[in-house]
């Protein structure tokens, strides 16, 4: 299998700044997006600092361990490294009055081989699209999606609360953070979306799901969920980070030409 990688950021339609930061490295298949909280530039600071540790230890460790590691081992150096993450933000938001109280939403991926480690803090997502079906794989730290699971709230009256921005966790907040993470397998043909909540907010899963099963390269479907969040209102900043599995031919072509076939 290949992955191929396509990200876009963008400020949107009603904020003056863009506190999103999205970052991928595609030797060692990682992908990190975050979308930040707090006043002043204080939640543009939170997730910057959020995609720039985790990019630079996570790709670090992947590159000496090499395709060696397992994938318990991947979950496990995604722990460690969130947890520092997270204790530096928090210290950061202790000593600068102007950075108090900030924090960031996290989603971060490491695709190794045939097995997609993902690992996220508060509202911002990860779908799936697979045989012409979306499926959010990632569920929302919030206290809409406790109200939904307590069967309080139904789907439908979810997509018209007011509290849909209220997450229960969030990275750099509190001195020790649980980063929930989950092991997914890959298949051929997958797409992998993850987003900040001024995508998920603003467009509605169907018509996520008509984005991505019509016809197109990644950078257009990329293009186009930004552009119908932004046709929808844009009153949040837009972040889509999109993972395409793809066949690997050109290896198989030239193993076939070295065996004569």
């Amino acid at each position: 299998m290949i992955y191929k990688f396509c990200a876009k950021t963008d400020t949107g339609r009603s904020r003056d700044n863009n506190e999103d930061s999205v970052a991928v490295d595609e030797e060692t298949r990682l992908a990190v997006l975050a979308d930040g909280m707090g006043g002043y530039n204080a939640g543009e600071i939170a997730s910057g600092m959020a995609t720039a540790f985790i990019k630079s230890e996570m790709s670090r460790w992947l590159t000496e361990v090499g395709g060696t590691a397992r994938a318990k081992e991947v979950r496990r150096a995604m722990e460690i490294c969130v947890d520092s993450a997270n204790l530096s933000i928090f210290n950061a938001a202790n000593s600068n009055s102007n950075y108090s109280g900030m924090g960031t939403t996290l989603v971060v991926g490491v695709f190794r081989d045939d097995v997609l480690v993902l690992g996220h803090i508060g509202d911002s997502r990860c779908y799936r699209w697979r045989a012409g079906k979306l499926e959010q794989i990632s569920r929302d730290h919030s206290l809409l999606q406790e109200q939904i699971d307590a069967g309080l709230v139904t789907l439908e009256q979810a997509q018209h609360s007011n509290i849909k921005n209220l997450v229960t966790r969030a990275l750099g907040v509190e001195e020790i953070v649980l980063l929930e993470v989950n092991e997914y397998p890959v298949e051929l043909g997958d797409f992998y979306l993850m987003c900040s909540d001024g995508l998920s907010d603003m467009v509605q899963d169907a018509a996520i799901a008509k984005i991505l099963g019509a016809e197109g390269g990644l950078e257009q479907k990329v293009q186009l969920l930004v552009d119908a969040a932004n046709d929808n209102g844009g009153r949040d900043n837009i972040s889509v980070l999109m993972v395409e599995v793809l066949e690997a031919t050109e290896k198989r072509g030239l193993i076939a030409r070295l065996l004569g076939k």
